[in-house]
């Protein structure tokens, strides 16, 4: 869509219920109950003056595929719809949607203030690019809410935030850190992607815009590159601007699989929450292992936020074992239902160190900075029986025999 507003749902339709049907009510060509993949580049007309209001918006309708497609307008309208947002618009990935907003709303001169351990492409545009236009960037510590509501305080355009946090689960207060962004005039901008609108709803606790890594969870099947980007219908129209004239736009087919994807998010979900809760309590448990990341659990250091801001504590956690990486690159290899990628939130369980997944693109010095140990396994479950997940780990951890404890401290 053209980043315009649209009226809001009552939504008094559950989850499950909008994930089926939310952004599949348009016309389908010859009656189809799917929506179609709109294949073609343009879009013709018959009459001038009609062409006109369409290109200026006045009137829907689409003229170019870089610009607007039909099955790509019906993914932006279900994610709309799922995160109730007054407008959505659509990338080619997670990546092409964090850095197009970003540089919307930044320039030269103008001040960032983000947490150390965002995702690493994130960390690599606030570390490596941003600086490059004359763009100040303060990077504060994840956990200190103090620290980045002192920072926001001295002034920023932006303010961005990941919770939680890839790869290390991190969950930050947003309710609180918008009210200070709010304050000091800044735009709060959220990735939601471990989340998903099923479990954190970012607009409602303050925040301005909020974003997806569509490859994730909302498509779940690692078929589908995508990204979006949804919030205040100003705001996402100056996105959309800034994308359609730089090209980043979603492939129709793509579209098309993640919106078949979406449709089972809310079945996906619960069942990932749940899988999750039981293999972090078990790894918890485990003598082999010294860590355990996941918000679920009441060790972890933001669990009281994360019961209060989320309905569930998401598919993704992350822990370190006995033995440094060593012992990683000898466990990874034993697990029989997992795939060793660089992917989350598929319905296959997926694992792998930072150094293969997140945050590949970052030096050793730099996953430092950011506080993300080298031995930490990121291990994403998919929507296999959760009492299967946990006797592969058992066996797999049974195969490691480090020769000394290394304890990790976050």
């Amino acid at each position: 869509m053209r980043g315009k507003s649209k009226t809001k749902p009552k939504q008094s339709a559950g989850f499950g219920t909008r994930a089926v049907w939310a952004g599949e009510s348009g016309a389908h060509w010859e009656r189809s109950t799917q929506v179609p993949v709109a294949l073609s580049v343009s879009f013709g007309y018959k009459d001038v003056d009609q062409w006109i209001d369409v290109a200026l918006g006045k009137t829907r309708g689409h003229i170019y595929g870089r610009n607007t497609n039909p099955t790509v307008a019906a993914f932006e309208e279900k994610v709309r719809d799922l995160e109730a947002a007054e407008a959505a618009t659509s990338f080619s990935s997670g990546m092409g949607a964090i850095s197009n907003t970003l540089f919307t709303l930044l320039s030269p001169g103008d001040r960032v203030v983000s947490v150390k351990d965002t995702y690493g492409g994130t960390n690599k545009l606030f570390i490596e690019f941003l600086p490059r236009f004359g763009i100040e960037v303060k990077l504060c510590e994840t956990n200190n809410h103090q620290e980045i509501e002192t920072a926001i305080a001295q002034g920023c355009k932006v303010v961005y935030l990941e919770s939680p946090t890839n790869p290390t689960v991190k969950v930050v207060d947003l309710r609180r850190l918008a009210a200070a962004a709010h304050r000091s005039g800044a735009v709060v901008v959220v990735d939601n992607t471990l989340a998903t609108p099923i479990n954190q709803q970012p607009l409602k606790l303050g925040a301005d815009l909020v974003i997806h890594s569509a490859t994730k969870f909302l498509g779940g099947h690692a078929d589908a590159l995508g990204g979006v980007v949804c919030g205040a219908a100003e705001l996402v129209a100056r996105v959309y601007h800034f994308r359609e004239i730089t090209g980043a736009c979603l492939d129709p087919m793509a579209a098309y699989l993640l919106l078949r994807g979406m449709k089972t998010l809310h079945l996906r979900i619960a069942r990932q929450n749940e899988s999750a809760l039981k293999i972090a309590r078990f790894l918890e448990a485990h003598p082999r292992v010294v860590k355990v990341f996941y918000p679920g659990l009441k060790s972890h250091e933001s669990y009281q936020v994360a019961r209060r801001q989320m309905s569930g504590f998401g598919g993704v956690l992350s822990f370190a074992i006995q033995g440094g990486f060593a012992s990683v690159k000898s466990f990874l290899p034993s697990l029989r239902y997992a795939n060793l990628a660089a992917n989350l939130g598929a319905v296959e369980t997926v694992a792998g160190p930072p150094s293969t997944t997140s945050h590949v693109e970052s030096s050793g010095e730099e996953r430092a900075a950011a506080g993300i140990p080298e031995a930490l396994i990121r291990y994403s479950v998919g929507i296999e029986d959760a009492e299967d997940l946990i006797a592969d780990l058992r066996q797999a951890l049974d195969k490691v025999r480090p020769a000394k404890v290394q304890r990790v401290v976050s």
